[in-house]
């Protein structure tokens, strides 16, 4: 289930399904660089201002699924207008910041995002653009990203299946708004 903040900026209601924290695991693959499989965590948050605050923490996981060592971090805000258009401002810690622009579906919480700059500083890989699809599937978030370099086409090279994480505090909360249950529980479903 979405909700929506009572304190969401009105333009941000179309993205309110981003919220929350999200943590799963995905695959990476691109030539030049290791394949593995990774873990991701990463936070949509907001504070009232007209765009949500975006953190992703990924890091390479062993076959056992336990983390290995960092892979990459980003950081960035996303912005939508009256017309359903998506912008977002990304920074890396691999010396890349991007500006991406996309749109929202109709009729449905999903984003399809391209680079539309990228600046990039010596010391960071080679990288020329992107392409990015988010979509809410079943009360989860699954995102794949398309990336091109000088001497590679625009190909996928990571996606990752997330699903939403419930803090102490939100458990807290939803036990303080239960409905007053029958000893039993049962028939709380009937």
């Amino acid at each position: 289930m979405i909700e929506i903040p009572s304190d969401l900026h009105p333009d941000l209601v179309p993205l309110a399904f981003l919220l929350g924290n999200w943590a799963g695991a995905g695959v990476s693959d691109f030539p030049g660089a290791e394949k593995c499989n990774f873990g991701q965590e990463v936070t949509f948050s907001h504070d009232g201002r007209d765009f949500l605050e975006y953190v992703s923490h990924t890091w390479v996981l062993d076959d056992a699924g336990k983390q290995v060592r960092p892979l990459e971090t980003e950081t960035g805000y996303w912005r939508i207008d009256k017309d359903r258009k998506v912008e977002v401002v990304m920074a890396r810690d691999q010396g890349v910041i991007e500006i991406w622009y996309g749109e929202l579906a109709d009729q449905k919480p999903q984003i399809d995002l391209v680079t539309d700059a990228v600046a990039r500083t010596a010391a960071s890989g080679p990288y020329s653009g992107g392409k990015r699809l988010y979509g809410y599937v079943k009360s989860d978030l699954m995102w794949v990203g398309e990336k091109a370099t000088p001497e590679v086409e625009l190909r996928p090279y990571m996606s990752a299946h997330l699903k939403k994480v419930v803090t102490p505090e939100e458990v807290a909360e939803m036990a303080r708004n239960l409905p007053d249950m029958p000893d039993d529980g049962i028939a709380f479903f009937k």
